[in-house]
């Protein structure tokens, strides 16, 4: 709307007249409030929960435990059984004992990796979640690209330290939480030891497996099947702390996002509303 008079400012006074042209009255006349700046509104669909990924995650791990436990159930049977044998030189060896044996041993090798692979899969997906997040929280904090949170996990040998690495940037972006924009420091203990059993698993399970072919004399398949049931132990410890590093993780998330979903030294910021939502 603008003057009725020059049509060219915007109006003052009651009969529609601007500034200049109403004289004295537009002088006393009170000023038109500024227009206000439009809202910002942050990005918030690049901040998503993780908490019902990091759910299903918690489950499947609980699943993986449980199968290692029955593996070293089957694994010691297997031992028991063969034992027995070596003890009268195998006049008395019971053979359907041994089958049996050996078809539970079996199972519980194909139950592991069943699981493990779907385990695999929702914990990358899980994993790039919260990088992605990482990544709207301080992207400084981050020494790798979002994509290699998948990645890095297929790059043989690399795979035992990237990953790690990637993890750590996660770990301190999300642990930002003071109001006043200060770090806080999180101990970083409970990822390091998932880390390090994790690596002390795979190593040994790699080198278990590989005796284990090799093995043909009943004291070798003794022998093997003591390093397989050691390293399906690691695994469990393994993934007892892969539950509480997945845990502690995306409840740091959580809390870094009620702050707001920029560095909390950006003034301003709306955090998001609707974190507690699983996508």
């Amino acid at each position: 709307m603008l003057c009725s008079t020059c049509r060219l400012r915007p109006p003052v006074t009651d009969d529609g007249r601007c500034l200049l042209c109403a004289g004295p009255a537009g002088a006393a006349a009170p000023m038109p409030p500024a227009p206000m700046p439009p809202a910002f509104i942050a990005p918030q669909q690049y901040l998503r929960s993780p908490e019902g990924l990091a759910k299903a995650v918690v489950v499947l791990l609980t699943v993986v435990a449980a199968a290692d436990v029955l593996a070293v159930a089957a694994g010691q049977n297997t031992r028991r059984v063969v034992a027995a044998g070596l003890e009268d030189d195998f006049a008395t060896y019971d053979d359907a004992a041994a089958s049996l044996a050996d078809n539970l041993y079996a199972t519980a090798g194909v139950l592991q990796t069943l699981v493990s692979l779907a385990t695999g899969i929702v914990f990358i997906i899980w994993f790039r979640r919260v990088r992605l997040n990482a990544e709207v929280f301080d992207p400084s904090m981050q020494p790798m690209r979002p994509g290699w949170s998948i990645g890095a996990w297929f790059v043989p040998i690399a795979n035992l330290v990237l990953p790690r690495r990637i993890a750590g940037g996660i770990w301190t972006a999300s642990a930002q939480t003071n109001t006043d924009g200060s770090w806080r420091t999180v101990p970083a203990t409970v990822m390091n030891l998932w880390w390090g059993f994790w690596v002390l698993s795979m190593v040994a399970s790699q080198y278990a497996t590989r005796q284990s072919w090799k093995a043909e004399q009943p004291q070798e398949i003794l022998d093997t099947t003591a390093l397989v049931m050691g390293s399906d132990v690691l695994d469990i410890v393994a993934a007892v702390f892969a539950v509480l590093f997945v845990r502690r993780l995306t409840r740091m998330q959580g809390e870094r996002a009620a702050l707001g979903t920029y560095p909390l030294g950006t003034p301003g910021v709306p955090g998001r509303a609707d974190w507690g939502r699983a996508h």
